[in-house]
């Protein structure tokens, strides 16, 4: 009996699905997109109304062979890629693919893996929406057309090998820009005065607030001492006594943005480690005797919103286990920024009753953080407010006027299941418990407390306030936050010193030369523009081909400015030429980097960069230096620095740890899938593999030390 098939992104999420669905249907997956433009051309046919020219991708030909064997043997092919613009076009690829095999085919998609919210898609089948599909391709063929038209510019003027996009140069901007406001950022004194005051035994500090009748500006030593002065000498009584109740509303459910920023607080998480734990929870882990569960709901979104069903679950499982007055007098409706996909859901669990503790067995450290995160935000958005009780006390000193603030908490609402962490640059709020005061009290005086401060310049964005600031300007959306991260840092235009994103003399380069002569693309409200534009396509308020046209003719317009005007980038190396003394400049070439003589092309003179891995040959009896080398096509491989008396290499980068097993030398190595470093064994007829050890974990058995 023939059976219907489902075509998923993951294999992970298919394995799930499969087992919900049970013997009527086979699941398979595509692994992300199957059909894109050719790497080797530009691919889109500008005249005719930018039509793209899509291909199998190479190492996607087998997935596409197995799908179409699969959808041979099935009546009714369902296309179920996520819930989003570019799991619409992926399954549009795929059902331009199959189309010629004469299967029905239609488009489910589902925003949680569990078993009601997947037997519901299948019952309710959909055309594919054409609309999203265009939005995505106008994204597509956009970022194909800056990318393939200003990428061989700066391959000609700054360096070989460089790369602009639509979107990854706006970030590098931004972070330029910032490193511009840091580096002519003067720092102002100023100073602040304390009084530590005391009733009887028991000691509180405030702060001065007035002087003179006025907020104080105290920006010298002078003027601080003159104040603490007359503050030593003055008698102290309470001028005021105010106490009031102050309302917190819980944060809204994570959104992508939201997730990202809270898991580099608290957990120190790159937002790409954080998509990719939030992917596993999403698509589903063995819970043992439950199976294969999809633990949260779609983690690309912008939305806040909260389906029907998990309002009431939530709202059962607070008043059985907090009460009902933790519950607030009406449904929490919260608001989502403009132009938010509110066909999604925001982020949270598929059910509120799998607590984090209930789920620690099955999962690993990270995913467990993230879970319970995501877990106890939700349940904290859907429960009351939290009463605080703040007393504030005035206290007359001299000309002065100092103040204290204590805050108590009277109830504490949704903070009993979740607090969210402060901003990175936020101010931390002090605490300060003030004994029972009243009107006209004395108080002693224990000591002054003046203070010297500096003004500081805004801090360097991190992952999470960058992704902040992306979401704040309109630039990108959920789904590129973490690839536009990862896309700047491995281009090595910005780099991380500590939590902090810095950028690299390249990035800069590269951003003065794209902010020079390309001043829209690397505008921000241009980019914001454009996003506004692929929304309206997506809601059929646009039509894709105007919008790109629109774009098109005044961006060839500034290229062709660009190609006449911009000046090739000379690096200067420190270096002198050998030949004629003067400066040796950092070049590129076919093979990478190299020195060049400022006086080409009447001094011809070249030199290889050298790059040294700061090692020992490891031919015994020799005292030269590992270096890096390329052969004459370009491959690189190691050697020692006095070739050709010593002829010692090796294709891989060596270590200076030994093999455990043999105690031959190891090589660094990287593995193709996931990209981590693993060392292996240089000796053939040992291949051993152990992971790169660190000072706290050596490798099996042995102290590091030097081949």
């Amino acid at each position: 009996m023939s059976k219907t098939l489902v075509i998923v992104e993951s294999p992970a999420k298919a394995k799930t699905i499969e087992k919900i669905l049970g013997k009527d249907f086979m699941v398979r997956a595509s692994a992300g997109h199957v059909r894109d433009l050719p790497k080797k051309s530009l691919g889109v046919d500008v005249k005719n109304d930018f039509h793209p020219q899509y291909v199998v991708m190479e190492e996607k030909e087998k997935v596409v062979h197995g799908l179409k064997a699969a959808a041979k043997e099935a009546e009714e092919v369902y296309l179920a890629p996520d819930p989003d613009r570019e799991g619409e076009a992926i399954a549009w690829h795929l059902a331009t693919i199959l189309q010629a095999l004469k299967v029905p085919m239609r488009r489910i998609e589902f925003n949680e893996i569990t078993r009601e919210a997947v037997l519901r898609a299948v019952r309710n089948p959909r055309d594919i929406d054409m609309q999203r599909v265009n939005a995505q391709q106008a994204r597509r063929v956009l970022d194909r057309l800056v990318g393939y038209k200003i990428s061989p510019l700066l391959w000609a003027k700054v360096k070989r090998g460089l790369s602009a996009g639509r979107v990854q140069s706006v970030a590098v901007r931004i972070i330029c820009d910032r490193e511009a406001e840091i580096e002519a950022f003067v720092a102002q004194e100023y100073w602040t005065i304390e009084a530590e005051l005391a009733k009887g035994k028991q000691p509180f500090v405030a702060e001065l607030v007035r002087w003179k009748g006025v907020k104080p500006e105290i920006s010298g030593a002078e003027k601080a001492q003159a104040i603490t002065k007359d503050l030593e000498a003055a008698s102290y009584s309470v001028a005021k006594v105010q106490t009031r109740e102050q309302k917190r509303q819980p944060a809204a459910p994570f959104t992508t943005s939201t997730l990202q920023q809270e898991a580099s607080r608290r957990f120190g998480f790159a937002v790409k480690r954080t998509m990719a734990i939030a992917q596993q929870l999403y698509e589903g882990l063995d819970l043992g005797s439950q199976g294969h569960v999809g633990l949260i709901t779609y983690m690309r979104t912008d939305s806040v919103r909260i389906a029907d069903e998990a309002y009431e679950e939530s709202t059962a499982y607070i008043r059985e286990r907090y009460g009902p007055d933790y519950l607030p007098p009406a449904r929490r409706v919260y608001a989502s920024r403009k132009g938010a996909q509110e066909a999604h859901e925001a982020i949270r669990p598929t059910s509120i009753h799998r607590t984090p503790d209930s789920l620690k067995d099955h999962l690993s450290a990270e995913q467990l953080k993230l879970y319970r995160v995501i877990w106890e935000r939700f349940c904290a958005s859907q429960m009351g407010n939290a009463r605080l009780e703040v007393t504030t006390v005035d206290i007359a000193a001299a000309e002065g006027l100092l103040r204290a603030t204590d805050t108590k908490v009277v109830f504490a609402g949704y903070q009993a299941a979740y607090q969210e962490t402060a901003e990175e640059d936020a101010e931390p709020e002090r605490q300060v418990k003030i004994p029972q005061l009243a009107e006209g009290e004395s108080l002693n005086l224990k000591q002054i407390l003046p203070k010297q401060h500096f003004t500081q310049p805004p801090p360097r964005f991190s992952e999470a306030t960058l992704v902040k600031t992306l979401e704040e300007l309109g630039v990108g959306r959920p789904s590129t936050y973490a690839p536009t991260i990862a896309t700047i840092q491995d281009r090595e235009y910005v780099e991380k010193d500590g939590k902090a994103l810095k950028p690299t003399q390249l990035g800069r380069r590269v951003n003065d030369q794209l902010v020079r002569h390309f001043p829209d693309i690397v505008d921000t409200h241009f980019t914001s523009k454009m996003e506004q534009d692929l929304d309206e396509v997506e809601e059929g308020h646009r039509d894709w081909v105007t919008v790109l046209s629109g774009f098109y003719q005044p961006f060839m317009e500034t290229l062709a400015r660009a190609e006449q005007e911009m000046q090739a980038i000379a690096i200067p190396s420190g270096e002198a030429c050998p030949t004629c003394g003067k400066q040796l400049l950092i070049k590129s070439g076919r093979f990478g980097d190299f020195l060049a003589c400022e006086d080409y092309p009447t001094c011809k003179t070249t030199k290889p960069i050298v790059k040294k891995l700061g090692m020992k040959c490891l031919r015994e009896g020799c005292e030269g230096e590992i270096i890096e080398k390329r052969t004459r096509t370009g491959k690189t491989f190691y050697g020692c620095n006095t070739w050709p008396a010593c002829e010692w290499k090796s294709w891989g980068e060596p270590t200076p740890h030994k093999c455990p097993k043999c105690q031959t030398y190891m090589t660094r190595q990287r593995s193709k899938a996931k990209g981590r470093p693993f060392l292996l064994c240089a000796n053939p007829e040992c291949k051993n593999i152990t992971n790169v050890p660190s000072a706290k974990k050596p490798l099996p058995g042995q102290e590091l030390q030097e081949a």
